[in-house]
C-alpha cells in the first residue's frame, strides 16, 4: 500500500485529499480559502503567492506526512507570464476576463475567422484563453508584455513552486490544450499564435505524459504532471467512453471521453484533451440555472420552490415553451438574441406551467449540446449531473427522458482532488514498475443515484420536439446542416 495526495487549487480555496494507491480510499482531508485579496486589486489579477499560502494552511497538522507522489489540479483560463528571471511581469491573470473580450475578437478576424482558429488549435479564442489575454497584454501593457519571456498556467506554476522552481518547467495536455495555442488534434504547440498575440516567441513548458512524474522534491517527493480542473475532475469521476457529463452552473457545459480531437469548424466543439491520454471535447451554453434563478425571481420563490412548482406541472408545460436565451447563447451561437416564452393561454398560465417550463427549457437546451457531440459520432449511454441544481427533484425528474439516458448524479466530494491523487498514484505505480504508463489505476466509481428514462422516453421526445419546433421557427438556420442539434440525435 502506498499514499499519495490530490490537491485542487480553485479559484477561492485549497482542497487536498489524502488517499490509499490501491483502493482510492481518502484518508485524510484538508481545506482553506485563498487569503483575500489585497485592496486596489481587481477579480482577475492575482498574486500567485496567495495559492502557496493556502496550500500551506490546508495542509496543516502533518496532513502530508507519509505521502509519496503529489497531484497537482489547478483553476484553467489563467495566465501567468514570466521574465527572463522567472518573476512576474504582472499579476496573474484569471478566469473570464471582461477586459479581454476585444482582444479575443480581434484575433479572431486577424487570423482569419472562427473556422481559421478551429482547424489550427481545435478552439476559438475566447476571454478565458491565455492566448487572448497575451493579445490584450501586448495592446493594454505594451512594456509589461515586452518584458514576457515565458508563460505558464496556475497549475504549471504551482508544480514548479512545489519542485523548487527548476530550469525545466512542465506542463499536461489537458492543461495545455485550453491555451489557446496547443492542438490537442495534432498533439504539439503553436509558437505562431502567441507570437501573433503578444508581438514576439516566448519559452513554452514542456508537455509530458499522463503518468510521467513532473520530478521529484529536494526530499524526494515525486510529482505528477497535473492537469486543469475539469480534466482532474473528469478523472476523479472516473468517466471513460460513452460517458457524458453536464456541468449545472449559471451557464452549462457538456463534455465526454473520445478516442479522437473532433474537428469542428464552427468552434462549438472545443477540442480539449483530457488527463488520461484520450480527448475531451466540450460544448458550452451561457443559459443554464441563471434561468431558473430567473423564472425563481419572477414567481417569488427559490430554487427548491420552482423545483416543486414544476412537479405540478405535466410535460410540456400545458404547452408553453421557453428558449433560456437569458444572455444570448453559445450554443446555438447567438450572441446578441434574447430569450423567448411562447405557448401562452388562458389556461397555462399558471406558475406551475411556467416553472416546468423554466425546467424543460434548460435541460432541451443542454440536450442541443448533447447532440451536436452525439452527431459527431460520440456515443453517450449515461449522463453525469454535477452541480447544487441537480440535486433538484425536478431535474432528476425530468432530465432521464428529455436527454434520452441514464442520469447519474454523484454524490458530493472533491472530485479534481481526487483526481489528481489518481494521477499520482499513477505517476508512483509508473516510476515503481507496478502500474503501465498506459493504464491507470482501477479505483472505486464515484457512490451515485441513478434515475433511468423508463417509460417517459417517447414522451420526452415528444417535449423535445416541441422545443425544437419554437426554437427553428423563432432562430432559423442557428444550428448548420450537419450539426447534430435536434429532437432524437444519437
Amino acid at each position: 500500500m502506498g499514499i499519495v495526495a490530490g490537491l485542487d487549487s480553485s479559484s477561492e480555496s485549497t482542497r487536498i485529499v489524502v488517499c490509499d494507491t490501491d483502493t482510492g480510499a481518502v484518508l485524510k482531508q484538508g481545506y482553506a480559502p485563498h487569503p483575500a485579496p489585497s485592496s486596489g486589486g481587481t477579480p482577475n489579477d492575482v498574486d500567485p503567492q496567495a495559492w502557496l499560502l493556502s496550500l500551506g494552511e490546508a495542509a496543516e497538522g502533518g496532513l502530508l506526512e507519509g505521502v509519496q507522489a503529489i497531484g497537482v489540479s489547478a483553476q484553467q483560463h489563467g495566465l501567468l507570464a514570466l521574465d527572463g528571471s522567472g518573476a512576474l511581469v504582472r499579476p496573474a491573470q484569471m478566469g473570464n476576463d471582461r477586459r479581454v473580450q476585444a482582444a479575443a475578437a480581434d484575433l479572431i478576424e486577424t487570423l482569419g475567422g472562427r473556422a481559421a482558429w478551429a482547424q489550427a488549435v481545435g478552439a476559438v479564442p475566447t476571454a478565458a484563453q491565455s492566448v487572448a489575454k497575451l493579445r490584450w497584454m501586448a495592446r493594454s501593457e505594451p512594456d509589461a508584455a515586452r518584458r514576457v519571456a515565458e508563460v505558464l498556467q496556475p497549475h504549471d506554476w504551482l508544480v514548479w513552486q512545489l519542485l523548487g522552481r527548476p530550469l525545466r518547467r512542465t506542463t499536461d495536455r489537458g492543461t495545455a490544450s485550453g491555451t489557446g495555442y496547443w492542438s490537442a488534434a495534432a498533439g504539439a504547440w503553436r509558437p505562431d499564435l502567441v507570437e501573433l498575440a503578444l508581438g514576439h516567441q516566448v519559452r513554452l513548458p514542456e508537455v509530458i505524459g499522463p503518468a510521467q512524474p513532473a520530478g521529484q522534491t529536494p526530499e524526494g517527493l515525486l510529482i505528477s504532471a497535473g492537469t486543469g480542473e475539469t480534466m482532474a475532475a473528469a478523472f476523479g469521476l472516473g468517466v471513460g467512453v460513452g460517458d457524458a457529463v453536464i456541468s449545472l452552473g449559471a451557464s452549462g457545459s457538456v463534455f465526454s471521453i473520445h478516442h479522437e480531437a473532433l474537428a469542428d469548424h464552427t468552434g462549438t466543439i472545443l477540442s480539449y484533451a483530457d488527463a488520461t491520454g484520450m480527448h475531451l471535447p466540450v460544448v458550452h451554453t451561457l443559459n443554464a440555472v441563471r434561468a431558473l434563478r430567473g423564472t425563481a425571481e419572477l414567481l417569488g420563490t427559490d430554487l427548491e420552490g420552482l423545483s416543486a412548482l414544476a412537479l405540478n406541472s405535466t410535460p410540456g408545460s400545458y404547452g408553453m415553451v421557453m428558449l433560456p436565451y437569458l444572455e444570448g447563447e453559445r450554443t446555438p451561437y447567438l450572441p446578441h438574441t434574447a430569450g423567448t416564452l411562447t405557448g401562452l393561454r388562458r389556461e397555462s398560465m399558471k406558475p406551475e406551467h411556467l416553472a416546468r417550463a423554466a425546467f424543460e427549457g434548460m435541460l432541451c437546451g443542454l440536450a442541443d449540446a448533447l447532440d451536436i457531440l452525439r452527431g459527431r459520432g460520440v456515443g453517450v449511454r449515461r449522463v453525469f449531473l454535477l452541480g447544487p441544481a441537480a440535486d433538484l427533484q425536478a431535474v432528476r425528474a425530468i432530465a432521464p427522458a428529455l436527454l434520452g439516458a441514464q442520469i447519474v448524479v454523484p454524490q458530493p466530494a472533491d472530485y479534481a482532488a481526487l483526481g489528481a491523487a489518481r494521477q499520482a498514484a499513477w505517476a508512483l505505480g509508473a516510476a515503481q514498475g507496478t502500474l503501465s504508463p498506459h493504464e491507470p489505476p482501477r479505483w472505486p466509481a464515484a457512490a451515485s443515484q441513478v434515475f433511468e428514462p423508463g417509460d417517459d422516453l417517447a414522451v420526452g421526445q415528444a417535449v423535445r420536439q416541441q422545443y425544437v419546433a419554437v426554437r427553428e421557427q423563432t432562430h432559423p438556420g442557428a444550428f448548420e446542416a450537419g450539426a447534430g442539434a435536434g429532437a432524437g440525435a444519437g
